[in-house]
């Protein structure tokens, strides 16, 4: 399977850097903590417009995720923590915390291929 250049269309990825501990008033320990982002990154890759009989095959019988995305990139640095910018340009929140609108729900690597399933989500 080849990813025509044609089909590829641009999107944005944010990979996980690493998470701080959330303090209180008083500079205590939460015990929750904040998951900080990388700056987003351009890609063009295949995104998929809805999901189907091909998709759910590939991921066996999960049926929870909105559309696929397909790279030839054997190297693709994209993973199961990566939150993306499909639908919209990248933008954040006064912290800087990205306000994506998809995660990767799960990654199907195969000989030539990796194959990402998303599900879109509301981020404020």
């Amino acid at each position: 399977m080849k990813c025509m250049e044609r089909n590829k269309v641009p999107f944005w990825y944010c990979l996980f850097d690493h998470k701080e501990p959330l303090l209180d008033e008083d500079g205590n320990d939460t015990g929750d903590s904040k998951v900080i982002y990388q700056e987003a990154v351009e890609i063009r890759n295949n995104v998929s417009p809805a999901t189907g009989a091909v998709q759910t095959e590939m991921f066996g019988n999960m049926t929870g995720y909105d559309k696929v995305i397909v790279t030839e990139d054997m190297a693709c640095p994209i993973d199961e923590h990566t939150v993306l910018f499909v639908d919209k340009e990248p933008e954040y929140d006064e912290e800087g915390q990205p306000l994506y609108d998809y995660t990767i729900k799960r990654v199907a690597k195969s000989l030539n291929v990796i194959a990402f399933a998303i599900c879109k989500v509301s981020v404020s």
